[in-house]
């Protein structure tokens, strides 16, 4: 039903994809599956209008297509979800899904009610509790995720383009993802999935096709399959799991403590009473499922609700008085943030100009920057961080999604920082990566710096963690030893006591 022929993508200073051929058939799931940079998202957004100019040709039911647009190829019936998500937080939900789209009445002005209607259905089948007029800028990043996942569904597509659809999303409304893909599939509709979580492909898909360094090095299908073949098709060698062996952290001294942080916005309570202590050279892992208050901690850690909340944090035993990230920068606390690309990342700028931007002061003099400085800075976090770019002047945004990520740790650790906060820091990056970067996790923590990892994933909290903390309805419901801690427990502390 859809096919695709020797398809070709260049942006500057890098070949993304070369001779690019694969068949998409209807009623089955297709894994797309490579490491960060492989191509997968490039050949994607070919296949959905988003780069209108590649060398090759697109067969739909036999005829070619070229598409200048997604709307185009929307009208065709080819949707996306995309990675990084693409709407206008100044919207309602109902105003982001309708965006182009909009429903008329017979005098051609705007059916707010209907749209509103065919709103409530679709987040009632996606059992997302919330206000169709609600704008977007106040949901929390999975539930966003969810928004995007109803926009491709409002289409009705024949074809059904998935590029991390659960990256950000919780394990409930990952099973409800996945018997909607079920019901798809019986319809006989085509399926394009790309995800790193290996367990989800195994569970729904139903052919492969591997991509490796812009080329289709192999397709076939899912059946006799196993974790350890499908990574090694996807980085041509073996990958040994990480293994975690350090001594816990001196339980003498603490970094970092917060007490009784509680934090009302609104008529709401998100934070109720926290209070923990972080060492140096610890990892400490935070696990709790969507809403349960993990990004709102990290924020009012580095300041950014100021005013907003109550409670006593200290560093090194002296009080903490932040009321802003610059202070609490300062003062030696960062964080790499959930959403890179809205909070982390300047995509415009180059990769150089994006590690260099929170310590410009200090790489010149009266006011003046100095370039070899900072040069040098970015090519000691490019060679110690292994960031993969053509050159330290390339856009940051045609970077695969490790190496942005990179480039954000790269940016928090020229500060000098005390404490390394990471929101979620391996979302949407491949096998490989995540091994790059929990061995960073590691390396650091052995250092002596004070890491907290905020992650959805229990797998990778239980691999980098020294002591890990469960939060449930913003209040901490269960503490963990690394040497005791396992999954059944963590997700019964997770889970709220009234479900």
């Amino acid at each position: 039903m859809l096919v695709a022929e020797k398809i070709g993508k260049r942006f500057t200073g890098v070949i993304a994809l070369q001779d690019v051929s694969m068949q998409l058939r209807p009623g089955r799931v297709t894994a797309i599956i490579g490491e960060n940079g492989a191509g997968k998202s490039t050949l994607m957004k070919i296949l959905s209008g988003v780069y209108a100019e590649y060398e090759g040709r697109i067969l739909l039911n036999g005829a070619e297509v070229r598409f200048a647009n997604p709307k185009e190829a929307q009208e065709k019936g080819i949707s996306i979800i995309h990675q990084e998500l693409n709407l206008i937080p100044d919207l309602s939900i109902t105003e982001n899904i309708f965006l182009g789209r909009e429903l008329t009445d017979r005098w051609g002005l705007l059916n707010k009610k209907a749209m509103r209607e065919r709103t409530a259905l679709l987040l009632q089948r996606l059992k997302l509790n919330v206000s169709a007029d609600i704008l977007v800028r106040d949901l929390k990043v999975g539930q966003q995720q969810v928004i995007e996942i109803a926009k491709a569904l409002l289409l009705e597509s024949q074809v059904i383009i998935m590029d991390e659809p659960t990256s950000a999303i919780s394990e409930a409304e990952v099973e409800i993802l996945f018997g909607i893909i079920e019901q798809l599939r019986a319809e006989g509709k085509i399926i394009a999935y790309i995800s790193h979580k290996l367990d989800e492909l195994f569970r729904i898909a139903d052919d492969f096709v591997v991509l490796r360094d812009g080329q289709v090095t192999e397709t076939g299908t899912m059946k006799g399959i196993d974790h350890d073949a499908i990574v090694r098709k996807m980085v041509g060698r073996d990958i040994a799991r990480l293994e975690h062996n350090r001594a816990p952290a001196d339980a003498a001294e603490d970094l970092l403590s917060v007490a009784a942080l509680s934090w009302h916005a609104g008529n709401k309570q998100l934070l109720k009473n926290i209070s923990f202590s972080l060492r140096r050279g610890e990892v400490l892992g935070i696990f709790g499922l969507m809403g349960a208050g993990r990004t709102e901690l990290l924020e009012c850690i580095l300041g950014l609700h100021a005013g907003e909340h109550t409670g006593d944090m200290r560093l090194n035993g002296v009080s903490l008085d932040v009321r802003s990230p610059r202070d609490a920068i300062r003062a030696g606390l960062v964080l790499v943030p959930e959403d890179r690309k809205k909070d982390g990342l300047i995509p415009g700028l180059d990769v150089k100009t994006n590690i260099s931007l929170s310590i410009l002061r200090s790489l010149g003099r009266n006011g003046l920057l100095n370039n070899q400085a900072e040069r040098s800075l970015a090519e000691h976090y490019k060679d110690s961080l292994r960031i993969k770019t053509p050159n330290l002047e390339q856009q940051v945004r045609h970077l695969s999604g490790g190496n942005q990520q990179k480039v954000i740790l790269a940016r928090c650790l020229a500060t000098n920082p005390k404490v390394l906060m990471l929101d979620e820091p391996t979302r949407g990056i491949d096998v490989n990566a995540k091994n790059e970067i929990y061995k960073l996790i590691l390396e650091l923590a052995e250092s002596g710096l004070g890491i907290i990892v905020v992650s959805s994933e229990l797998p990778e909290i239980l691999t980098v963690s020294d002591r890990i903390l469960v939060l449930c309805e913003g209040k901490i419901s269960g503490t963990f030893p690394r040497a005791t801690a396992g999954e059944d427990d963590i997700l019964k502390a997770a889970i709220p006591k009234t479900i």
